[in-house]
């Protein structure tokens, strides 16, 4: 896989079959707190696993040595969790995870919740004005 770019896959379960070892047990962690912590619509965008509520709201992207959960609101869930560093101009924030990066299925849960409400209060973040 191309540093930057995840793994080319047509639905979200070929996205993480295609992934292996620690990257690909983390993905499924990740995804299974994002499903189980509110409804949540899942797709493939711009090569990544992308979590859909009133607009885009999170994804995961696996790249060679490591695995991005970013969100589009992500500058507003730094209290939450200080480790997402901002990214862009807009509101995107990344937690950047390595093989030794702690994080349980219980704190993605937190912030995919934290994000869902934000994009349901805030509406679409990509509907820029």
């Amino acid at each position: 896989m191309a540093m930057g770019m995840g793994p080319v896959a047509e639905t979200p379960d070929a996205y993480i079959a295609a992934l292996s070892g620690w990257q690909r047990d983390r993905a499924e962690m990740m995804r299974a707190a994002i499903m189980d912590a509110a409804p949540f619509a899942e797709t493939i965008k711009w090569t990544n696993l992308v979590f859909m509520a009133n607009g885009p709201c999170i994804l995961i992207r696996a790249e060679e040595h490591r695995v991005l959960l970013g969100f589009w609101r992500g500058k507003r869930l730094r209290e939450i969790e200080p480790r997402i560093k901002a990214s862009g101009k807009y509101e995107l924030g990344n937690l950047v995870l390595t093989e030794a990066t702690e994080t349980t299925s219980e704190q993605v849960a937190r912030l995919a919740a934290a994000a869902h409400r934000l994009n349901a209060e805030l509406g679409n973040p990509a509907a820029r004005a």
